[in-house]
């Protein structure tokens, strides 16, 4: 059903996408037993897809990705729970939490079960890498911040918005 409405959805707002293809795979499989990886990833190389979404969660996705770096000849995007959201199947937190980035916040009040332990072993270490970098560049005003391993900037567009920005009708 969520790949029928991703369809459905990417369609109508993206008519000159072409979707190469789309594979579900069982909740919690990740790993899956090479039996059932090999046709997924012949899929994905027979596709010849220039860009693969993927949306596993983390860190199952990032993981995955890495895994399988060698075997896609594609740029891979994870994605998390993007497209349940875009599918319409999860609400998105309204406009002025995501505006002072607090979407997260309201992602585990509305599943604390499920993601309370992903935020309490993903933000305190991004929390330390921050005010490390921060603290770098109030010693060092002017100069260029080394980035500190495993750190990442985020733009403020999603990767589906950047790729297809002048897609949309």
């Amino acid at each position: 059903m969520t790949l029928a409405k991703m369809r459905r959805h990417l369609k109508r707002d993206f008519p000159n996408l072409i979707v190469a293809g789309m594979e579900p795979l069982p909740f919690g499989s990740i790993p899956l037993p090479p039996e059932q990886e090999a046709p997924v990833l012949k899929k994905i190389q027979d596709s010849r897809a220039g860009i693969v979404f993927v949306s596993l969660g983390c860190p199952k996705q990032e993981l995955w990705m890495a895994q399988h770096r060698e075997d896609i000849q594609a740029v891979m995007v994870g994605i998390g729970g993007v497209f349940p959201v875009y599918a319409g199947l999860h609400k998105r937190a309204p406009r002025v939490i995501r505006e002072i980035g607090l979407e997260w916040l309201y992602r585990l009040l509305q599943e604390p079960r499920r993601l309370w332990k992903r935020y309490y072993r993903t933000i305190p270490p991004f929390l330390w890498m921050a005010a490390k970098q921060l603290w770098q560049a109030a010693r060092h005003p002017g100069h260029s911040v080394e980035l500190v391993e495993g750190s990442a900037f985020v733009e403020s567009q999603s990767p589906l918005e950047q790729l297809t920005s002048g897609n949309r009708k």
